[in-house]
């Protein structure tokens, strides 16, 4: 048994995905009246909801590297993906696979707060419909990606819960554009990376078309950028930022890390994987994170 391989089958870099669990106890923390132990207690339990989100995925990623074992021998990338390679054996993965499983409900059980919303439930709900997503439903265009969106939307959800803090709508919206923006570029650069042979690596690939993959990415980013701003002038979020409202400031970094990450995808330059991107694979993309989460600092801590 190789240790290292075994935590690579984790894809333990996929885990940053896992920020949006933030994401709710980030905008709650300008909440009024809220007094530091309760703050603690609230970024105690986010982070652990968020290491229930991070065991949970890896189970999943773990059954999906089973199921397409044999496809992702075939891939240019995939090939290297440790059970693909065969560094870890079928009944290991599965094995790891219910060890996360469980380890992930424990968690959430933890995170959930006592007369509070049921994290468990958000986290085996993702759990399930990913595993849905590896068994069949990645197969069937746009509804995978739509599967994709909602476990965004559930990582929104469950940080809400584990922080006892109340859901805008607009996050929500913002999320799930956001998601199916990504959702489709990584359809995108797979059918670029791949060429005529995408069908035979997934079928779903073989459902899309070029032509509307770009309309697709276009609007939802468009749509991203218009909820996101309407989230930033919401009256409730101006409650909890002041009248001066600074969080709106944060607006051109999200344009400009869209639009970086869609030029990016149409020149074929690591589109296909966000996670790359975002921990550092593109230096000015980098630089731009950066810049949005100091603004959302300054904002948060007044400074």
């Amino acid at each position: 048994m190789n240790p290292l391989a075994l935590i690579r089958s984790l894809r333990p870099h996929q885990w940053v995905k896992n920020v949006f669990v933030l994401a709710a106890l980030v905008f709650a923390l300008g909440e009024v009246g809220v007094d530091a132990a309760s703050q603690e207690e609230r970024i105690l339990r986010v982070l652990i909801a968020a290491a229930a989100f991070c065991l949970g995925a890896s189970a999943i990623y773990l059954v999906n590297d089973v199921m397409d074992v044999e496809s992702d021998r075939k891939h240019p990338e995939k090939c290297k993906r440790p059970i693909a390679a065969g560094e870890v054996s079928v009944a290991q993965a599965l094995a790891l696979s219910a060890v996360c499983v469980v380890g992930a409900l424990w968690l959430a059980a933890v995170s959930t707060p006592v007369e509070g919303d049921n994290v468990m439930a958000v986290v085996g709900v993702y759990m399930v419909s990913n595993l849905l997503y590896s068994l069949k439903l990645k197969q069937i265009a746009i509804v995978d990606a739509f599967l994709i969106a909602l476990g965004f939307m559930l990582r929104v959800t469950a940080g809400a819960y584990a922080a006892a803090a109340p859901i805008s709508e607009w996050l929500l919206l913002s999320t799930l554009f956001l998601a199916l923006f990504l959702a489709f570029c990584k359809r995108r650069a797979e059918i670029d990376l791949l060429g005529e042979e995408a069908a035979s690596h997934r079928k779903n690939l073989g459902q899309y078309t070029t032509a509307f993959l770009d309309q697709a990415t276009g609007v939802l980013a468009a749509c991203a950028i218009i909820t996101y701003s309407m989230y930033t002038v919401d009256e409730e979020t101006a409650v909890k930022f002041g009248e001066d409202n600074r969080l709106v400031w944060t607006v051109p970094f999200v344009v400009f890390g869209l639009f970086r990450y869609l030029l990016m995808v149409t020149r074929k330059e690591a589109g296909g994987s966000p996670t790359k991107v975002l921990l550092g694979g593109d230096l000015i993309f980098a630089v731009n994170g950066i810049l949005w989460m100091a603004v959302v600092a300054s904002c948060l801590f007044s400074i």
